[in-house]
């Protein structure tokens, strides 16, 4: 969740997959936040979700197909 996300890229740093990239583009709050650049490389580990402290990832563990 945008809103939730504070910058801080927990994410991009803790992510066994590198799923998550810095964005160039500023939120509401003026911080670059992480967006998911890599999607076709996540394994739904939710080590993202389980570390984030702003509870701003919600991994969806229902296949696409």
């Amino acid at each position: 969740d945008e809103k939730l996300c504070k910058g801080c890229n927990i994410c991009t740093e803790f992510c066994p997959h590198h799923v998550y990239e810095e964005s160039e583009n500023l939120n509401k709050k003026g911080v670059h936040i992480p967006v998911p650049e890599n999607e076709e490389r996540c394994t739904k580990c939710q080590v993202c979700s389980l570390l984030c402290p702003d509870q701003a990832i919600k991994v969806d563990e229902e296949d696409e197909n």
